[in-house]
């Protein structure tokens, strides 16, 4: 007897329908196709202990599965669940009646229980675009795919509810999540908060700046000043995520399987901080199943690299394009997969390799060559893709223990939120142009043309602090940042000015001052 059922493989972002076909007759053998790999295989073994530990008798017969369409490879354990219901269908032992209305996904355990499966939500999105009537998953994985409307999603906890399902002999409801409710709700709820920050003020302000533009930004201070404590704070300040961005992060989690347990939408930016041993696999994505990178599950978030000159060169150069396409495509010889990656790049670093250069509190042993060699360990392609060089000394304790509660993170975000309305109304009519980061070089002589005396600062700026070209166009970005956040329309001098404070690593003579 011939009996089909429908899962999903899920390659990137986008899953693909797959049909499971069972077919039984006299014999004793076991054939596979449709390029199954040794996960699926193994399968087998799993269902056989199911079917012993609930009471259900494995056919002895000759079992034909296929996978189709055969030209893609099958590989995980979510596949379990369809073959099981397909061969208990198939040994008539399930209504095979109903079987085409759904798609479900799930690994079986030996005793029956279904296991959580990686890309739920892509699936469920795949199942509503392919009109079936309902999705069937482990419980574990309901809320994260019932966020997909128009669907009926049901949460089942082992084999035996969806034999009772298909049979009739059980009612099961499926699950609804008011995604708008549980997406505004937890928009502002945050564990950290500016006004957890004693003094610091000049670096809270270009935070500030980076967060208002969307701008990527590095600390340079010694060990202790602050540096960790600033950066993870920035999710705080920035814009609330809209619904789409929300879906579309918490697909990439979905992806991955890093989606928290009992969460249906991400509604906060993510904050990434890999440890600065990460491999270029782990920070851009691939491997043999390919899986998102940090810098893909940082997406409408933050990715915070501390100490980045300890980072090995090559994974730091890679990078460099993401920064610039905020788009990751991934080619091995058997895939090739694309992921998002628009994020902001917050990164920190001592001064030297003692950590000490500059700092009044602490003698530095470092010459100025080793401070040079460890300068350069950081590319200047790389260096230039980071719009704010900011300088961060510790505050002292005697200061420290009088200063008051800084200025609560509400209320810098609500300036920062004005600075992004006003850039999507000027760019409403460029598309993938959100924030003044984004901006192309003929954009920026549009929206960021310097008036004479402003240009005439950034001559004498670029001539007397040695900067370098490059810092150009990103000192306009900034400045029209700045201009926004003062509700400014032209962008003025003392916005350019500001914005030259912020270019600290491109003066020539950065290793040969003292801060």
């Amino acid at each position: 007897m011939l009996v089909k059922t429908c899962c999903a493989a899920v390659m990137g972002l986008e899953a693909t329908t797959v049909t499971i076909e069972v077919n039984i007759t006299r014999g004793n053998n076991l054939h596979f196709s449709g390029l199954a790999d040794i996960s699926v295989r193994e399968s087998i073994d799993r269902i056989r202990a199911a079917f012993s530990n609930l009471g259900f008798r494995y056919p002895t017969a000759d079992i034909t599965i296929n996978m189709a369409p055969a030209d893609i490879k099958k590989e995980g354990s979510g596949y379990d669940l369809p073959l099981a219901i397909a061969i208990l269908a198939a040994d008539n032992k399930v209504d095979y009646g109903r079987l085409n209305d759904f798609m479900m996904v799930g690994e079986l355990g030996l005793d029956g229980r279904l296991q959580p499966i990686r890309g739920a939500l892509p699936i469920a999105i795949k199942a509503r675009a392919e009109k079936f009537r309902g999705l069937i998953v482990p419980q574990q994985n309901v809320r994260e795919a019932a966020v997909v409307n128009n669907i009926d999603v049901y949460g089942m906890e082992s084999l035996l509810d969806i034999i009772h399902f298909f049979n009739g002999s059980q009612t099961f409801e499926p699950v609804f999540i008011d995604t708008r409710r549980e997406f505004y709700e937890q928009q502002s709820q945050f564990d950290a908060d500016f006004a957890d920050v004693r003094g610091q003020e000049s670096v809270k302000r270009a935070l500030e700046v980076a967060a208002a533009g969307g701008h990527n930004l590095i600390m340079i201070g010694p060990p202790g000043s602050g540096k960790s404590m600033l950066a993870k704070r920035l999710p705080s300040i920035l814009p609330p995520l809209s619904l789409h961005e929300s879906l579309e992060t918490t697909q990439i989690h979905s992806v991955a399987g890093k989606l928290p347990r009992d969460t249906s939408l991400i509604s906060q930016r993510p904050f990434r901080s890999p440890h600065h041993t990460i491999s270029q696999v782990a920070l851009v994505g691939g491997g043999t199943n390919p899986q998102p990178g940090e810098i893909s599950l940082a997406h409408n978030g933050v990715l915070f690299i501390d100490e980045m000159p300890e980072l090995s060169r090559s994974v730091l150069e890679v990078l460099r394009q993401p920064l610039e396409d905020r788009t990751i495509s991934i080619s091995r010889a058997k895939y090739n997969v694309q992921y998002p990656c628009s994020f902001m790049l917050i990164a920190s670093m001592n001064p030297c390799p003692c950590g000490y250069y500059g700092d009044p509190t602490h003698h530095c042993v470092c010459t100025p060559g080793q401070i040079q060699r460890y300068m350069n360990k950081i590319s200047g392609p790389l260096l230039d893709r980071i719009d704010i060089h900011c300088e961060i000394q510790a505050v002292p304790f005697a200061e420290l223990s009088k200063m008051q509660p800084g200025e609560p993170s509400a209320s810098i975000r609500e300036r920062v939120i004005r600075a992004r309305k006003i850039q999507e109304e000027r760019f409403s009519s460029f598309r993938g142009i959100h924030c003044n980061a984004m901006m192309t070089e003929k954009m920026l002589h549009q929206f960021a043309e310097p008036d004479a005396q402003s240009l005439d600062m950034l001559r004498m700026a670029m001539e007397r602090l040695k900067l370098s070209a490059r810092a150009y166009t990103r000192i306009l970005k900034v400045a029209r940042t700045i201009a926004d956040l003062a509700g400014s329309e032209k962008v003025q001098s003392t916005h350019i000015a500001e914005a030259i404070g912020y270019r600290n690593l491109d003066r020539g003579d950065w290793a040969e001052r003292g801060i």
